[in-house]
């Protein structure tokens, strides 16, 4: 078989893949699969945009949700900026276990071309190495819960692939990275940077448009939408969500009270990044220095769950390969992966203490698995 058959043959064996796996979903989800999960909260901020409705509110996201199924669960309503709704807004011609189905297969989708531009990445070994990210505990997390980390891990590898030569389509990549700005304050302020240096104006202005034409979407169907969201982030419900991360078990060790010590972290994280950046902004890479950059600000960003942690698989699978190059063992990225899948499959809730560990596992692994011959010859003296 010649190669334009090879493909086409790799291409339906795809499609019935997904078919397969679409016929799966409809008949084995129920309205209630999606009302108990994350996902139930972008559904419902989908339909009250559709329909001109604030979704930012209490009372009529509650009310799409229990009629879904929610039953007794707590109230799961998006504290995304209106910045970057308009990805959701194709929730709203769906109902809520269509939606799922739907949403489901476009993160299945993104994931599958996330690890095909990875293993772009490493030459296309025949390793097959990067198949692995099926089974990455956070992003099977965000299939589970319907989160938005596999849109963000997508949203940065068409970053990687594109920043060179095709700057304008890499801005307008990151605008997924829009719906939880948090998790990349250190790399965000690092990219401004880079751009100046490398004098890249266009990749601003492809992620200008894409927030412009995203928000004006939101405010054609919802005027009021940034006020909606700005009243929303002050209730108490957003007050009183917990993240089982580092800054937040700073703030309840130290005084929790004190809700400014969960971003001390993540202003440490920037300023360090800010100086790491220069250090090696001659040489900079976003495969290798962007990486740890982003690695650092996830570990230290004031609230995230397992889900975010998605858009860390590029680091994690880079590890492997550079890893195998240079005779290190897999063993640790082994025993964090698996124990990161017993927890899951465990049913250990994502907003448990038991999953403190995994951001550092990862930043660990990232360590260990890229540092060069003359470090590992110093640590090993020292």
């Amino acid at each position: 078989m010649n190669k334009s058959g090879r493909t086409f043959a790799a291409a339906g064996i795809v499609l019935a893949g997904f078919v397969l796996l679409g016929t799966v979903f409809s008949l084995s989800l129920t309205e209630r699969s999606a009302a108990t999960r994350d996902f139930i909260g972008y559904w419902a901020a989908g339909q009250q945009i559709v329909h001109g409705a604030d979704p930012y509110n209490f009372d009529q996201v509650l009310a799409l949700e229990k009629a879904a199924g929610l039953g007794d669960l707590q109230i799961k309503i998006t504290p995304s900026p209106p910045v970057g709704l308009a990805l959701v807004i194709p929730l709203g011609f769906f109902g809520a276990k269509a939606g799922l189905v739907f949403w489901m297969m476009l993160q299945l989708a993104c994931l599958s071309l996330a690890l095909g531009i990875v293993w772009h990445f490493e030459g296309r070994p025949p390793s097959r190495v990067h198949l692995l990210g099926y089974l990455f505990a956070p992003a099977l997390a965000c299939l589970m819960a319907g989160q938005l980390g596999i849109f963000l891990l997508l949203g940065q590898c068409l970053f990687l692939l594109w920043h060179e030569r095709r700057p304008f389509f890499a801005g307008a990549a990151l605008l997924p990275m829009t719906l939880k700005p948090h998790l990349f304050l250190p790399a965000a302020l690092v990219l401004v940077l880079w751009v100046i240096h490398r004098r890249k104006p266009l990749l601003f202005g492809g992620l200008v448009i894409a927030m412009a034409a995203s928000f004006a979407l939101v405010l054609a169907l919802d005027p009021h939408a940034w006020s909606q969201c700005i009243g929303m982030m002050h209730s108490n419900l957003m007050q009183g969500r917990f993240a089982p991360t580092l800054s937040a078990y700073l703030r309840l060790d130290l005084a929790p009270g004190a809700a400014w010590l969960e971003y001390l972290p993540t202003a440490l994280a920037a300023i360090w990044a800010i100086a790491y950046f220069w250090i090696h902004r001659d040489r900079w890479d976003w495969l290798q220095h962007g990486q740890l950059v982003l690695l650092i600000g996830v570990l230290c960003a004031p609230y995230a769950w397992i889900t975010d942690e998605a858009v860390l698989l590029p680091a994690v699978l880079i590890g492997v390969y550079r890893a195998r190059a240079t005779g290190r063992s897999p063993i640790p990225i082994a025993v964090f992966a698996g124990a990161a899948l017993i927890q899951l499959y465990a049913d250990v809730r994502i907003t448990s203490w038991y999953y403190i560990w995994t951001a550092p596992a990862w930043l660990a692994w990232w360590i260990y698995a890229t540092r060069t011959p003359r470090q590992a010859a110093l640590a090993a003296s020292s």
